[in-house]
Parts: structure tokens; sequence; C-alpha cells
């Protein structure tokens, strides 16, 4: 007869039993913090990435762990694996300066290559979080944005491949969840910031420190009387986690944003502060179809998965200026000498 002692042993077995994480973009920005905040938790990740722009260096300190593998991949191609427990889909260029280089690979990465992970998602019958975006709303016109909010979206913009790529993406993971009962999560990101952000990615957040600690002029587009809201990356990842592991009904989409909204001004004026700098802020034109506004409603996150965001942007950019400190000499001195 087995002792109560050996029973408690295979049941602790059994609820440690790690689960097979594929992280699809995990070099990148939001994908290496989640890698490391899931092999922490004991998960086994498998990191897939093409590094167009994910980079080694957001990873390396996770190399030598024994349940951390990384495949290099363009998912626009096929690929197989088996006993994959979850999928999480954030494998697409995020920024303005890289998703529009090549829109058309834009697109590609956003349709065909979510089609091929949902088909791969649909063979082990496992959990897919798609990571979609604000974007969806496009240049808004109500505020604060909803989920029930359907967007106002350039169609044929320069921002297209990035704004429809990702609406197509979520019309194909409620197909999938409707056709094939797969157990489908849809996140849209609202603008995110942290460390392991590149220094010459073109998002407003390292733009402004990387201009500041090089003393260089800050580079405002438009008036800066535009606004967004911008949430530290330890809140999101927490909110995407949370978002996988709820109830296999809940598919959303749901926000996982900051709802604090500051003006690009207001930004530039808080960092310029915070660093000590003496730059002075330069105005250029504003880019096509850049928003005016995006600010998330989270009621739907607060209810569903008890999520709020808990960094204030105070504490937060300090965190991510003692970051751009650290690599600047190292990684961005020669591309930043001449201006970003």
């Amino acid at each position: 007869m087995i002792s109560l002692y050996i029973w408690l042993i295979i049941l602790n077995h059994y609820l440690m039993e790690k689960k097979n994480i594929l992280i699809c973009g995990g070099a990148g920005f939001i994908g290496s913090h989640l890698c490391e905040v899931l092999l922490k938790r004991g998960c086994s990740i498998i990191c897939l990435d093409d590094f167009y722009t994910g980079k080694i260096e957001n990873i390396s300190h996770l190399l030598s762990d024994s349940n951390f593998r990384v495949v290099r991949h363009d998912i626009i191609e096929p690929i197989s694996f088996k006993g994959i427990d979850e999928i999480y889909n954030l494998a697409c260029p995020a920024s303005p300066v890289h998703y529009q280089y090549d829109p058309i690979r834009t697109t590609k990465i956003s349709v065909l290559g979510t089609l091929n992970l949902l088909e791969l998602a649909k063979d082990n019958h496992c959990r897919f979080l798609q990571a979609s975006t604000s974007e969806v709303y496009g240049d808004p016109e109500i505020h604060p944005q909803s989920e029930t909010y359907w967007g106002h979206v350039n169609p044929n913009g320069v921002r297209s491949c990035y704004d429809e790529g990702k609406r197509c993406a979520e019309s194909l993971c409620m197909d999938f969840y409707r056709r094939y009962s797969l157990p489908i999560k849809i996140v849209r990101i609202f603008n995110t910031y942290g460390p392991r952000m590149a220094c010459d990615d073109g998002r407003v957040v390292s733009n402004f420190i990387v201009q500041a600690l090089l003393g260089q002029d800050i580079t405002i587009y438009g008036d800066g009387t535009q606004t967004r809201s911008f949430q530290y990356i330890d809140d999101l990842i927490c909110g995407m986690v949370r978002m996988m592991n709820s109830e296999e009904t809940f598919v959303g989409p749901v926000n996982l944003g900051n709802p604090e909204e500051y003006s690009i001004r207001d930004l530039a004026t808080l960092i310029v502060q915070l660093v000590g700098s003496s730059s002075k802020m330069i105005y250029q034109d504003l880019p096509l179809d850049d928003p005016k506004k995006r600010k998330p409603c989270i009621s739907l996150a607060q209810k569903a998965l008890d999520w709020n965001p808990k960094i204030c942007m105070k504490d937060g950019i300090i965190q991510t200026i003692y970051y751009f400190k650290h690599v600047l000499s190292h990684t961005c001195l020669n591309k930043m000498e001449g201006g970003v």
C-alpha cells in the first residue's frame, strides 16, 4: 500500500509538471521579459525568433537555463512542434520605423505568420495568446477606447500594414475559436516601455531618453499636445500571463494599458527633468495617420483578470533611464552620434 507521503510526492509532481510554452518573438523587447518571467515560474520555454528586430542580447542571460531553447525561424514559413501547451504570438515588428521599413513583410508576418501559428496551436490543441495592439483603434473618434469600439483606421495609409495586419490577425483568431473551439486569448497592448527597448526603434520614450542622455535636442512630432498612455513592461507581462491563464471561455479582446494620459510635450519635460539634461525641444511635422489621442478603458481587464497597472510613470521612466545609461556607451553611441 502506497503511503500518504508517496501520494503527496506524486501529486506534487503532477501539479508542478512543466508547461511547454512557445514564445514567438521571444528575443524582442516584450518577448524577452515574458521568457524570463515564465522561466522563473518553472516553465519550459522555446523562444522562436527570426532576429529581424529581436536581439540575442535580450535573452543572453537565459541561454544557460536547461529549460530554455532558442529556435531561429521566420513564422511566414510553417513550423511543427509537438507537446506544446501554450503559444504566445508576439512575432511582429511593433515600432513604426521597423514595420514601415518593409510593409509587405509586416503584413505577411501578421497574417500568414499568425495563420501558421494558429495551425500549430490546432495541431497541439493548446492555448494561443495573440498580442494585438491599440493600433487596431487607429486615430480613434471615441475616448478612451474600449474593446467594443471598432476603430477608425485608414486601410491604405502608411501605417495600415501594421494596423490592418493586426486586425486581420484578430479575425483569424476568432475564426479558429469559432470553427475549431481553439482556446484563444486576445490582448490589445497599449504603449509599453522599459528596459530592453532598442535605442533606435523610433518609439517616443526611447527617443526622448536617448536624446536627453546625449544632450541632443528632443524631437517632438506635431505640436506635442497629442496624448498617449504608457505602461511599464512588468505590468504588461503580468496582464498577459493572467490572460493566458484565465477561464478557457474568456477570449477577449482585452485592453492592457495604463489609463494615465500624458501629452507628448509633458513626457518630454518629465524625461529631461529626470535625466538632468539641458536638451531643448524642437518640433517637426506630425507623421501621416498618427493618432491624436490614445487611452485605454481597462474595466474589462480589471473585472475579468483582476489586473491593474502598478508602476507609476516616474518610477518606470527612472528604471528605463538607468537601463539606457548602462547600455548606451556599449551598443548605441556610434549609431546615435548622428541623431535619433
